[in-house]
């Protein structure tokens, strides 16, 4: 599948885009096959926080995607495990989670990927303009292009249909210091839940978003996620005809404490609950 994938990959990307989607895209591959010979074995567990776990896959992961990626495109390395207090700044950037998913992977729950965008900053504004997600154990894909399509492996991809947030398959996650003010968390859930067909939670932001784009969720929502969490998977539900903001409407980027993502169908539903809980706050 690589060798099709990459094929179709550098024919749907525009010229000055070829080369980095190329490389990203073969070193998502090394990685995710990396992290995937680790799984099930005996792990060295640290703690950045109280729940917040790193292992040795997160680190050979983000070695093999920072040394394939450095210097690609003109652009920055943003890397979970080695970039400190990440901003938004003008220039160009690989955004790199190395393994999204770890306390899964270290419990082997197979919900886990690692997940690379190449994104834009000029005058504040912020894009996307390549984004990929592996989730090896299941061999699936995700990619997109800006202005090109987002993708499960060779086929084009497309949110759900549902109009109605009662019929709707939600996804939330819930951030890594909730043990410390679990209430508003907890309030939001509820909030929602009442409301929704059903809500998962799994413990990867990048794979929900993933799952928005190709219709098997057809919401999500979360706060005080990174930018490496949701940078690729924001272009994958844009591209393919969903919507992304934060809890107010507005305008949505990595660095932002709150994310909403739906089908589009849905979203100002979702926003009628989520809006109270808006922190209001654009950067980490």
């Amino acid at each position: 599948m690589k060798e099709k994938l990459l094929e179709l990959a550098i024919k749907t990307a525009p010229e000055g885009l070829k080369e980095a989607v190329k490389k990203a895209m073969d070193a998502t591959f090394e990685a995710a096959m990396a992290i995937k010979e680790l799984y099930g074995k005996p792990h060295n567990i640290k703690y950045k926080g109280q729940i917040d776990l790193v292992t040795e896959a997160d680190y050979r992961s983000e070695e093999i995607l920072k040394g394939a990626l450095s210097g690609v495109g003109d652009a920055e390395i943003m890397a979970e495990e080695s970039s400190v207090g990440a901003e938004l700044k003008n220039g160009r950037f690989w955004i790199i989670d190395p393994l999204d998913g770890t306390t899964n992977f270290a419990h082997s729950f197979p919900f886990f990927a690692p997940s690379v965008a190449l994104s834009t900053v000029e005058d504040g504004k912020y894009q996307t303009q390549f984004g990929c997600i592996f989730i090896p154990l299941l061999n699936e894909f995700f990619w997109a292009i800006r202005n090109k399509g987002a993708f499960l492996n060779l086929e084009k991809i497309r949110v759900s249909e549902e109009k109605e947030l009662r019929k709707s398959l939600l996804a939330t996650g819930f951030p890594y210091d909730v043990y410390e003010k679990p209430d508003e968390v907890i309030s939001i859930f509820k909030s929602m839940i009442i409301r929704a067909q059903g809500i998962r939670r799994a413990g990867a932001a990048a794979i929900d978003l993933a799952y928005v784009a190709c219709g098997r969720f057809d919401g999500f929502w979360e706060m005080k996620l990174k930018p490496w969490d949701t940078a690729a998977g924001i272009l994958l539900v844009e591209e393919a005809g969903g919507r992304v903001s934060d809890f107010n409407g507005g305008i949505y980027n990595p660095f932002m404490k709150e994310i909403c993502a739906s089908n589009s169908s849905i979203h100002n539903q979702m926003l009628e609950v989520l809006k109270e809980y808006s922190c209001q706050h654009t950067s980490i």
